[in-house]
């Protein structure tokens, strides 16, 4: 006769327990964002945490456990977020706005070396100037690179700026060695942000970069400036460049009324012609 098999139910430590009811009191701060830990070194992740504190707390914890307390979470979009709790990813809780959390972790982030193989996510440019690289070996494996290069001062100057990487080009070997040679650490690596809950919703991929959209407004302000001021449409930023026109309008229309002869002067010349 066969036995019976008897549910086995599986042993959660107190110490989990414990780590579960942590979290799932974490859980009533305003924001609750995942953010990935991936390729960040423990030293990196200290310094973070340790820049974080009184702003944000950061817990790191098994997948199991963060999605255990996402399930005892007071609300739908809350519970939401075990969808984005994926491997190599911590989850920070705070009481501030997540772009403003978002913000923190972008200006937090720590230079990094190019590596063999990876993917650049962004443009990498070698500026024009000068080296602490001597003549020699250095020269061939530049110029190798396609990089224009001289010796000024007993050292090797990079004449002309290069794109060295595109953004999504692999970064072999060789572009390796000599992004390395010059001292150039293209990269930021930190906490990145999965997705976020903040006021009810769920927001996913927060990317902040303040000094490229500070960038951008510059930029779009001159663009908008320009055609107001082609519209002659009266604004505190227009009225200067609108008076300016407007006066050298009016030195133009002195010049063409001082050069034009009366008509009576015009009719008499005709006359003794």
């Amino acid at each position: 006769m066969a036995k019976k098999v008897k549910n086995i139910k599986a042993h959660v430590s107190d110490r989990k327990k414990v780590t579960v009811k942590e979290l799932e009191k974490l859980m009533g701060k305003k924001t609750i964002m995942v953010v990935s830990i991936k390729n960040l070194k423990a030293a990196q992740f200290q310094e973070i945490r340790k820049k974080s504190r009184g702003t944000a707390e950061i817990r790191v914890a098994k997948k199991n456990l963060i999605d255990l307390a996402l399930e005892h979470a007071d609300n739908q979009s809350k519970r939401e977020l075990f969808k984005y709790v994926l491997g190599d990813c911590a989850i920070m809780f705070s009481d501030e706005d997540a772009f403003e959390l978002a913000a923190m972790l972008a200006e937090n982030k720590s230079p990094a070396k190019a590596k063999i193989g990876q993917i650049s996510t962004e443009e990498i440019v070698i500026e024009p100037g000068p080296t602490e690289l001597a003549p020699g070996p250095d020269i061939s494996i530049l110029s190798s690179a396609g990089l224009k290069i001289k010796i000024e001062g007993g050292k090797i100057a990079i004449q002309e700026r290069s794109i060295f990487v595109k953004p999504g080009q692999e970064i072999d070997e060789k572009k390796v060695v000599i992004l390395s040679k010059l001292g150039i650490t293209p990269f930021k690596i930190g906490l990145e942000p999965i997705a976020a809950y903040c006021n009810g919703k769920i927001y996913a991929n927060i990317k902040i970069d303040k000094a490229k959209t500070l960038e951008e407004l510059k930029e779009a302000f001159g663009r908008s400036l320009a055609f107001a001021v082609s519209l002659s449409y009266p604004t505190k930023e227009t009225l200067s460049h609108l008076f300016a026109k407007a006066a050298s309008h009016e030195k133009v229309l002195q010049s063409l009324i001082k050069n034009e002869q009366p008509a009576e002067q015009v009719a008499e010349q005709t006359q003794s012609n």
